[in-house]
């Protein structure tokens, strides 16, 4: 565990089959204060990357998560000086508009293909569950996830309860970059 996220990404970028991590846990993007973010990586018992997941807090007291989403705030600190040309992120869940207050994102999940199905997925998130709330007792706690994830279930695994299409619709062309999530 740790919040030094420049060793963070020296742990993902190395990871066979894991995606690039996203703009919102880079420290070359995202203000990633310690404090305010933190990542837990897990190992087998020979050491070897098994696991990751990352945790940020948002403090949206004067706006809400649409607005943050769609701002790109919340891949860059500074959007108009990071955010490449064509880089824009389209928010249509409604309980978005809702969300505001304190906000921990749950987010750069991944597990080892040899482990996955074996129900660790409710462990993996109670654990980064238990430390935001410990951390920082946020409003809410909230991830932006592919559409496979909900088909196959592994949403409702995480223990979210809550799901809307189309949570962020992102854009992000000098990343290669194109989702559309939903909001659990």
């Amino acid at each position: 565990m740790g919040e030094h996220f420049e060793e963070y990404l020296s742990i993902t970028s190395k990871i066979a089959g894991k995606y690039a991590t996203f703009p919102n846990f880079r420290p070359d993007c995202s203000q990633l204060e310690p404090g305010q973010a933190f990542w837990v990586v897990g190992e087998d018992k020979f050491g070897k990357v098994a696991h990751v997941q990352a945790l940020r807090v948002d403090d949206l007291a004067s706006t809400n998560l649409a607005d943050h989403l769609e701002s790109l705030k919340s891949c860059y600190v500074d959007p108009a000086k990071h955010a490449g040309p064509g880089s824009s992120c389209v928010c249509v869940a409604p309980t978005a508009r809702i969300i505001s207050g304190i906000a921990a994102y749950h987010g750069d999940l991944w597990l080892r293909s040899d482990l996955r199905g074996q129900g660790l997925a409710p462990t993996l998130a109670g654990v980064a569950f238990g430390l935001a709330w410990a951390k920082w007792a946020p409003d809410f706690i909230y991830a932006l996830v592919p559409s496979w994830l909900i088909q196959k279930g592994v949403a409702d695994q995480y223990g979210y309860p809550h799901r809307e299409a189309h949570g962020s619709v992102l854009r992000l062309p000098d990343r290669d970059i194109e989702d559309d999530d939903w909001l659990i």
